[in-house]
């Protein structure tokens, strides 16, 4: 059961002419791209519906804010569509094509200008990756990379698997929310999981889920499908103002994913990329749900770190006083920095490490 795919806001037979209309401004700068399968899980009559709101166009996306590559991915690019930013992961935009297109994406430029950064032929970063015995992890991403055909993703998994020192193949993808049914109907996918998730050196599924209104039957079917296949799966999601800025909905999320076998990985703050004003929640307010989110679950559930994927890598709130906010590098581009927690004044009107200017003390283990 493969649904029909949406590119054009005028086939949403639920929107009105109006919005439509109003709509195709947004979608002319910001594409547009959905299913069947998940426009049937938006409650229509409901404005303020999560599932709506991820995926269908709002006006406020045209408002100018923030950049397009606003973790400075391009530092980071060593080969079109190749990324080597921490010591031991490489990252393969392998596609610039998604299931949907979320409207707080921090990737939307692929979409904008496709072909221009993701890698087709993955000889040269195969050659690279054997090169650099550090590199022990590979994150397959994009896009989706389960929209790949399973031949093209076979070929990819396979030239990386025959090198030794790469322990982890990671894939990034939302289709178990977007379409299930693309995991759940091919055997072959699963075949090829199977022979290439081993008990030495694993593939995990990075999955996103952003409400827990997503994680549907056929969503629970597919993630059975993998973890049977001997896949490992942990989920990550932004946290996005009007979907689960609430800590009763973020709570849900991650116990549901936890009985489900995806215990919850990182919550991040949304980047300040354009178009995605509308969804970014202040860094203290969303600290402040996130601690709330994680309070009285059990401990499997709350295993997430609440981080910003920041150009210098991965920052971590670690906790707020009154008067101050901590961070730490969870993973850093410069190892040094790793060892360090930095003490800044609050604002509450921040929505980025950078808008924090009054550091008081940078402290060292």
């Amino acid at each position: 059961m493969y649904p029909e795919y949406l590119i054009n806001i005028d086939k949403v037979s639920k929107l009105s002419e109006e919005e439509k209309v109003a709509l195709k401004e947004v979608t002319q700068k910001y594409k547009f791209r959905s299913n069947e399968y998940y426009l049937s899980l938006v409650d229509w009559e409901d404005p303020e519906d999560p599932i709506r709101k991820i995926i269908i166009p709002q006006m406020g996306e045209l408002e100018e804010w923030g950049s397009l590559d606003s973790s400075s991915e391009k530092n980071y690019t060593v080969q079109r569509g190749f990324q080597h930013k921490y010591r031991d992961t490489a990252l393969l935009l392998v596609n610039d094509v998604c299931g949907g297109f979320c409207r707080f994406c921090f990737r939307k430029r692929l979409f904008i200008n496709p072909g221009e950064e993701v890698s087709r032929n993955v000889e040269k970063e195969i050659e690279y990756i054997k090169d650099h015995k550090e590199i022990t992890n590979v994150l397959l991403t994009g896009g989706d990379p389960l929209l790949l055909s399973t031949k093209k993703l076979k070929d990819i998994i396979t030239k990386i698997r025959e090198i030794d020192h790469v322990k982890i193949i990671r894939i990034g993808s939302k289709l178990f929310s977007f379409n299930p049914y693309r995991i759940i109907e091919d055997e072959s996918l699963l075949d090829l999981i199977e022979e290439n998730s081993t008990r030495e050196k694993r593939i995990y599924f990075m999955m996103h889920f952003n409400h827990p209104k997503e994680i549907q039957k056929p969503s629970i079917e597919a993630i059975d499908k993998v973890l049977k296949s001997g896949a490992i799966a942990v989920n990550q999601t932004p946290l996005v103002k009007g979907i689960n800025d609430n800590s009763k909905v973020l709570s849900e999320l991650f116990k549901k994913l936890s009985f489900y076998g995806v215990p919850p990985y990182y919550v991040f703050q949304g980047r300040p990329v354009k178009g995605n004003k509308p969804f970014i929640v202040p860094v203290e307010k969303g600290f402040t749900i996130f601690l709330k989110s994680i309070a009285s679950i059990s401990g499997l559930a709350k295993r997430p770190r609440f981080v910003m994927s920041h150009k210098t890598g991965k920052i971590e709130v670690s906790s707020m006083t009154k008067e101050n906010i901590i961070f730490r590098y969870h993973r850093a581009v410069d190892e040094d920095n790793y060892k360090k927690f930095f003490v800044y004044k609050r604002n509450p009107n921040a929505y980025w490490y950078d808008d924090y200017k009054d550091l008081k003390e940078i402290y060292q283990f």
